[in-house]
Parts: C-alpha cells; sequence; structure tokens
C-alpha cells in the first residue's frame, strides 16, 4: 500500500512536471535545474551568468526553506527573480515551480534557471519540468562527493566543478572526481569553472548557449 501512495506522489508531480516544460517549449525558453550541496556555489554562478547572457534575457526560481536573501542578490541584476520558500521541504516540487512560473513573464527570455534546495538527496528524485539538470560539485566539499552522493550526479546533464581558484589550496583530487563520473555518468561534460574568478566561465556559458531550445515550427 505505502508503494503505491509513493508512485502517485510521483505521477502527480511528473503531470505538472510535463505542464510546466510545455509551457517552457511554447515560449522557448531553456529551463535549467540547478542542484548542489548548500554553499556550492549556486547563487554566485547564477550572479555572473545573468550579466554574462543579459538579465533580460533570463529568469530565475529560487528555491530556499526560508528567507529572500538569495533572491535579492540575483534581482540586483535586474532579471526577474521570484522566491520560493518550502519551509521545512528538502527540494523544489514541479507544482512549486508552476507556481512560480505564473509569477513570470516568459516573454522575450530565453534562459529560465531554477536553484533548487541546497540538498544532495532529495532534488535529484523530482522532476520539475526542467530541459537540462547541472549539478555543482565545489572544491570545499572534497573529492569523495560523487561516489557518495551518486544519485545527484547520474542524472545530471552537464556537471560543474566550482570554486576551482581553490585548488591548490585545499587537499582535492580532480583526477578522483572524473574517475567516479567514468562509473556513474558517461555522457555529461565536467566544467572547471570559478564564478569569482573567470577561470573556466566561458565554457559553461558556451553550453548554456549550445543547449538553448528552440521550439519546432
Amino acid at each position: 500500500m505505502k508503494i503505491k501512495v509513493v508512485e502517485s506522489v510521483f505521477q502527480a508531480n511528473d503531470a505538472v512536471a510535463g505542464e510546466n516544460r510545455a509551457l517552457a517549449d511554447k515560449a522557448g525558453v531553456l529551463m535549467v535545474n540547478l542542484m548542489s550541496a548548500p554553499g556550492s556555489g549556486k547563487t554566485t554562478l547564477l550572479e555572473r551568468t545573468l550579466v554574462e547572457l543579459g538579465p533580460k534575457n533570463c529568469a530565475v526560481l529560487v528555491g530556499d526553506l526560508q528567507t529572500v536573501r538569495d533572491a535579492e542578490r540575483l534581482g540586483v541584476s535586474g532579471s526577474q527573480v521570484v522566491q520560493i520558500n518550502t519551509g521545512r521541504g528538502c527540494h523544489l516540487s514541479a507544482a512549486q515551480v508552476a507556481q512560480g512560473l505564473s509569477e513570470l513573464d516568459l516573454t522575450g527570455l530565453s534562459y529560465l534557471f531554477i536553484e533548487n534546495v541546497g540538498n544532495m538527496v532529495c532534488p535529484a528524485s523530482f522532476d520539475l519540468g526542467e530541459h537540462k539538470r547541472v549539478a555543482l560539485l565545489s572544491v570545499p566539499e572534497g573529492d569523495d562527493k560523487v561516489a557518495k552522493y551518486w544519485t545527484l550526479f547520474q542524472g545530471a546533464d552537464v556537471i560543474l566543478l566550482s570554486k576551482i581558484d581553490l585548488l591548490g589550496a585545499l587537499d582535492f583530487d580532480p583526477e578522483r572526481v572524473r574517475d567516479d563520473l567514468s562509473k556513474i555518468n558517461t555522457h555529461a561534460p565536467l566544467l572547471e569553472i570559478s564564478a569569482k574568478s573567470g577561470q573556466g566561465f566561458h565554457n559553461w556559458l558556451d553550453w548554456l548557449r549550445k543547449e538553448h531550445y528552440t521550439p519546432t515550427e
């Protein structure tokens, strides 16, 4: 009986996720779900990304348990930003994203970023309607996280190794990360970047531009 309840929850979520994706498809917007542990640098990544891609070309749905601090930081860029507070929820749901979408004007947008709640487990299990999934791993977290939290990285379309300006200052072996990824996800590129210094950032922007969704006529 419990299995049926769990299945119904996922089925309901997936149905709404399909509606979210269809809405983005119609508008020609690439919807990107950013997932990572707290402190991996999602907000800092987006601050620079919005400026580089053009603030009016992007919008962000920010997921947090409490506060609007990240939304306030991103709103400075001039992009549309909607805060979604989950209370005690450890991840965003498709229904919450649908509510956030209703607050946005998708006209003229090319990119919609979903900054998911900082968590390396729960967010990976829920389809929000995104076209692409991005998993971040920061150097300060340690090089063992891919093996420990493989579900986050297995379903990613691109993996960002963030805060590489700290390589050398911390005990972190990128080769260990690459070896672990070779066992669970061979299709997603691993991009080494630093939003602070700009190292490798052009590779992230190039990936986004290449993946931008173009609706079929």
